[in-house]
């Protein structure tokens, strides 16, 4: 098949939605599948021919973009884009989408013009949502096709003892509850348990957090460890018991929970959201933004070993279902069908 993609955010940009292009794009290459990827994302042509083995278009004509769109048999989307995705009034059948996140102005729901016209776009195509509760959000008929993780990278490594407590892996931003999370250990330290918390990451919050910890009397618990990328965090999450999920809005899905599991982290996190479809049965979750329940949480898990050797045991099938090689088949098996029909 020719398989053409459109990725708005994509490499050199780092995040979950650049990382499932990069995955899903070599898969359907590696599938003997003909991939171009249309991006919006600059980038450097010379370097693209050098790290991909398919073709890389960043910011093409309009024109282009109708000839490529013509000439492929599928043209899957990453989220909607209404300023791509002009084409569908002449070649709809060809149109696949996959809903990585929720269609609206701000994490409590509000709806804009564009979010009801996006909306109203995925009664006419085919629709893939990467978890049940953005399937529930989309009102036509949707497969639910989970995330892939590289799991190249991401894997436990002998020989690393794993005798540090918790870890947070994310942007350090308010939504992601890392403010929760103090709470949650001086909860913690009232019933004397005082676990270590890593936080690999950056963002603007943290100078708050840290106002947070010594307001607490928890400074001493906490280590802000920055940006860490490929081995230097794999070895960093075999080093921990415990990853932390902690987000206040609900999550679409949730990489990072899977990246931790394939590293031997036992997950906890919010249970909004697509979450708990990524946590799976490797990891517990507790009420959105509610510092109690996840201090309870966490103490049973710090008390009792016997609960996280449960979760880890659980790993290996939780993972076989997000391998990148089963999450491209499982596309690959709808863009056939579609192509089939027409």
């Amino acid at each position: 098949m020719k398989i053409l993609i459109y990725s708005g955010p994509f490499y050199p940009k780092v995040g979950g939605m650049e990382t499932t292009s990069l995955i899903l794009a070599q898969q359907f290459h590696l599938a003997g599948n003909e991939v171009k990827l249309i991006t919006v994302t600059p980038g450097n042509t010379n370097s693209d021919r050098q790290h991909f083995a398919y073709e890389v278009l960043r910011n093409p004509s309009l024109w282009k973009m109708l000839i490529l769109i013509w000439e492929c048999d599928i043209f899957f989307h990453k989220g909607i884009s209404l300023k791509a995705f002009w084409p569908i009034v002449f070649f709809r059948r060809k149109f696949v989408v996959m809903h990585e996140t929720w269609y609206s102005r701000d994490h409590n729901g509000k709806k804009g013009w564009q979010d009801q016209l996006k909306l109203f776009i995925c009664r006419y195509i085919v629709n893939v949502a990467i978890s049940k509760s953005i399937a529930q959000r989309i009102p036509a008929k949707s497969y639910v096709i989970p995330n892939p993780y590289e799991s190249r990278i991401f894997t436990k490594i002998e020989g690393i003892l794993r005798n540090k407590e918790l870890i947070f892996l994310g942007r350090i931003v308010s939504d992601k509850g890392v403010d929760i999370l103090l709470s949650a250990l001086f909860l913690l330290k009232k019933r004397n348990i005082t676990p270590v918390l890593s936080i690999v990451g950056e963002g603007p919050e943290k100078d708050s957090l840290l106002f947070q910890a010594k307001q607490l009397k928890i400074v001493d618990q906490i280590q802000f460890m920055g940006l860490k990328k490929g081995k230097e965090l794999v070895n960093i999450l075999n080093e921990h018991q415990i990853l932390v999920v902690p987000s206040k809005w609900p999550e679409p899905f949730g990489i990072v929970s899977l990246e931790g599991i394939a590293c031997g982290c036992v997950v906890v996190g919010s249970e909004q959201g697509g979450l708990k479809d990524a946590i799976g049965s490797c990891g517990v979750t507790f009420p959105n933004g509610n510092a109690e329940k996840l201090a309870e949480t966490l103490y049973l898990l710090l008390t009792d070993q016997t609960k996280l050797l449960a979760c880890r045991n659980n790993a290996s099938f939780h993972l076989k279902n997000h391998s990148e090689e089963h999450i491209a088949s499982l596309y690959l098996t709808i863009f056939k069908d579609l192509v089939n029909q027409n």
